[in-house]
């Protein structure tokens, strides 16, 4: 049964979300410097509110990368804007860390076509068919700034059935469907400066929790080495350079050597051990000797380096 939030005057409203935001209640009559300065002043409330959901978020992350590790999959389940998020985090995951298709999923309420057109019945459905595939394997990521929505409450409670690991990401700190998720984090970014336009603060919120969340998950399953991104693919121009400097940053080496690493290894990761590991004539070490201390590693450059007993120094200039 949803636990009511009670606003300052006393009026039962189902999440803080929903409130009238007092400080914006004249928006249709200030000047449009007043307008985006009261939106911003907004704004400003969402990372403190995103801070406090931190230490749940770390625990999620170390679970969800011990889950895909073994084999599992983490699926985003959310409608509107925050299903709409859901899809942009995961879509980027492809081309940033070179991630296989189908290990982070994200499913929106009403398919494809609610991605470009509102489709506001969609999230009221609860039958669960987007959730045929969830294995015990898995982690459900439920996304609802509200933290009632039915087809997120669909998709936590058929991770339950399964044996999956489950989230709930909400801005209602009073969130009904809170009960069904192993994990909740509540970012409270309270009323919206337009009423329960929750593509604002809220929306702000789940898109750094689903940042945060993603990027670390990434990090522990080894696609970074220090703060670089070493399993981009490049799939244009920008990307290919962008490969080039990320060696140069990484190793002090100059850019015709990362260039003629990238050629003879053939991928970024592995040129890097390479160059890490001093390539002929200074080193011994072979691209399928780096090959497969990164297969060994699970991909983890700084074991891969370990099993080569190559301890590299940090290079003399990180910045671009």
């Amino acid at each position: 049964m949803e636990r009511p939030f009670v606003n300052h005057s006393g009026i039962r409203v189902a999440s803080p979300t929903e409130q009238v935001n007092a400080r914006t209640t004249e928006l249709d009559a200030v000047s449009t410097l007043e307008l985006v300065r009261l939106l911003h002043d907004e704004d400003r409330v969402v990372p403190d509110a995103v801070a406090a959901a931190l230490p749940e978020l770390a625990r999620l992350v170390d679970d969800a990368a011990a889950r895909v590790a073994d084999g599992g999959r983490v699926h985003y389940f959310g409608a509107g804007t925050s299903g709409r998020l859901g899809v942009l985090d995961a879509a980027e995951l492809l081309p940033t860390f070179g991630l296989p298709e189908g290990v982070v999923i994200a499913h929106h309420a009403g398919g494809t076509t609610a991605l470009l057109r509102a489709v506001e019945d969609a999230e009221d459905n609860d039958d669960g068919s987007d959730t045929a595939d969830v294995t015990a394997a898995d982690v459900v990521i439920g996304l609802t700034a509200s933290g009632r929505t039915p087809y997120v409450g669909a998709a936590l409670t058929a991770a339950r059935e399964a044996g999956a690991s489950s989230a709930l990401v909400t801005s209602n700190p009073n969130a009904p469907l809170a009960e069904l998720a192993d994990y909740v984090l509540v970012a409270d970014t309270g009323p919206e400066a337009l009423t329960g336009s929750t593509r604002l603060k809220a929306g702000t919120a789940q898109k750094l929790l689903l940042n945060s969340f993603s990027t670390a998950l990434m990090v522990r399953l080894g696609h970074t080495y220090r703060n670089l991104m070493v399993d981009m693919r490049a799939t244009n121009a920008k990307l290919r350079g962008r490969m080039v400097r990320l060696l140069v940053q990484a190793t002090g080496a100059d850019d015709a050597d990362c260039r003629a690493a990238l050629d003879v290894c053939g991928d970024l990761k592995t040129a890097l051990v390479y160059l890490l590991a001093g390539q002929p004539p200074a080193g011994s070490v072979t691209p399928q000797d780096c090959r497969a201390a990164l297969a060994e590693s699970g991909g983890r450059v700084r074991q891969a380096l370990t099993a080569l007993n190559v301890r590299p120094a940090p290079p003399a200039d990180l910045h671009p």
